[in-house]
């Protein structure tokens, strides 16, 4: 393979610009959307949450058919993924802008519309997230510096969630939305909600541009050979590849790890610690762990190798949750589950997604084609799945459990189904992946694939 040089600190700045715009309209999208249908659309609760609902189904439906789309198509530039962040970013806006956009209809109009736009936005955030999941592995042929630029994703991803999580409530406060006690404001709602929507979509656009031109493909395919690859094709390549599938179940539980903890944890700090903005701190106390260990991951990856890293992180997402397994109720055992969880993610994500831009070199080595795109978005699909499941599981043990928003204390098999969640559960996910981990064999894969692509 051609040299490929060193990855400039300017180029992993535009990977965290769009990582952190990304993760600024998720917050708001997550937060606020269903909401908005609600309170300021007037849809009736069981209309708004299908749409929800749909939209969510469509989002891992779309991922495996826009990357398989993709894995066959080359830009006029002769790119594969890097120009959707130009081409796409400015309609992934105007998508979410029209979601929270009240067009003064009647109820089912606004709901088709709604729906619309939500399956809009999703197309165009699976578009434009493709050169986020696969341009790591396009970028640069360096395991190293693949490490480094999704060290900088998940900074971003950090930082963006942080600031999404902050700065919702202020904006709609200050353009109207909401009033100052953060209730709905009674005149100026649907117009607040544009604003800050069209805020929102001015920050992806700008980090969507950012990521376009401080980045560039560099890596080719080591075959000329062009021929169409059918869906049957790529799923066979992939099913060939053993370190695909431990690195997929990896990160199923990864994503069932930080669900269950932030899905849980408002619940959590509402009715085991009688305050709901309780919750706050403890996340933002996470988020910092997650920062500070994104620093420390290239050099416990050199030092241990990628599957004993692997495993460590693994392990502490275990070890931290031991306190609270055994005292559920204890305010340190909280915040010593969140902080090792959030050390643990961040380990978790940079080496996983390492890992996903290696598995695309071992394909190539053995078949002699890239399939960048369909890696990212089918591993998408699985943890999707897997979380959606998982979150369906969780309310509805919560209400086979007695749970009920009506009452300020909660029956004891509630409070111990919320406990289980943030404990228990995510135990049995982390030493799934520890498992997994051990049996990846991603190092002596990836060393032959090196071996056959240096050639």
């Amino acid at each position: 393979m051609n040299e490929i040089p060193k990855i400039k600190i300017s180029e992993k700045l535009g990977f965290l610009a769009f990582s952190g715009s990304n993760n600024i309209i998720y917050q708001f999208k997550s937060m606020y959307y269903l909401f908005f249908l609600t309170n300021v659309l007037k849809i009736n609760i069981g209309l708004a949450g299908t749409i929800v609902m749909a939209g969510t189904i469509w989002d891992a439906v779309n991922d495996p058919l826009i990357g398989f789309w993709s894995v066959n198509r080359r830009f006029k530039n002769g790119e594969s993924v890097r120009p959707f962040a130009l081409w796409h970013c400015v309609p992934w806006a105007a998508a979410l802008v029209i979601m929270y956009t009240d067009f003064g209809v009647q109820q089912n109009i606004a709901a088709i519309i709604s729906l619309a736009a939500y399956i809009l936005f999703e197309v165009f955030n699976t578009t434009c997230g493709l050169p986020y999941n696969a341009m790591a592995g396009l970028a640069t042929s360096s395991d190293a510096d693949r490490r480094s630029i999704n060290v900088f994703r998940n900074l971003g991803g950090c930082v963006g969630s942080a600031v999404g999580a902050v700065s919702c409530l202020p904006l709609l406060k200050l353009f109207g939305a909401l009033d100052a006690k953060g209730n709905l404001s009674e005149t100026g709602a649907s117009g607040g909600f544009i604003i800050v929507a069209a805020i929102f979509g001015g920050l992806v656009i700008g980090g969507s541009l950012t990521h376009y031109f401080t980045t560039k493909e560099r890596v080719k395919q080591i075959s000329e050979n062009k021929e169409r690859l059918s869906f049957n094709r790529i799923l066979k390549l992939l099913v060939k590849t053993p370190s695909w599938w431990y690195n997929m179940l990896y990160i199923i539980c990864y994503a069932l790890v930080n669900m269950l903890l932030m899905t849980s944890l408002t619940y959590y700090a509402t009715y085991v610690l009688g305050s709901t903005a309780s919750a706050t701190m403890i996340q933002a106390a996470y988020l910092i762990m997650s920062i500070g260990a994104s620093f420390i991951i290239a050099p416990l990856d050199k030092k241990l190798g990628r599957r004993k890293a692997m495993m460590t992180g693994a392990a502490i997402a275990i070890l931290g949750k031991v306190w609270f397994i055994i005292d559920p109720f204890s305010v340190g055992a909280i915040y010593v589950n969140a902080t090792t969880t959030g050390v643990a993610i961040a380990i978790a994500f940079v080496l996983f997604n390492t890992n996903r831009n290696d598995i695309v070199d071992i394909i190539e080595a053995r078949e002699g084609r890239r399939i960048d795109s369909m890696l990212a978005t089918m591993d998408n699909l699985a943890s999707k799945i897997a979380v959606a499941l998982g979150t369906l599981l969780c309310t509805s043990a919560l209400g086979s459990a007695g749970y009920d928003p009506n009452l300020s204390a909660q029956p004891d098999l509630a409070i111990n189904v919320i406990n289980l969640m943030i404990g228990w559960a995510p135990t049995i996910a982390s030493a799934i992946m520890f498992v997994a981990a051990f049996l990846l064999p991603i190092e002596r894969e990836y060393e032959k694939a090196r071996e056959i692509l240096n050639r």
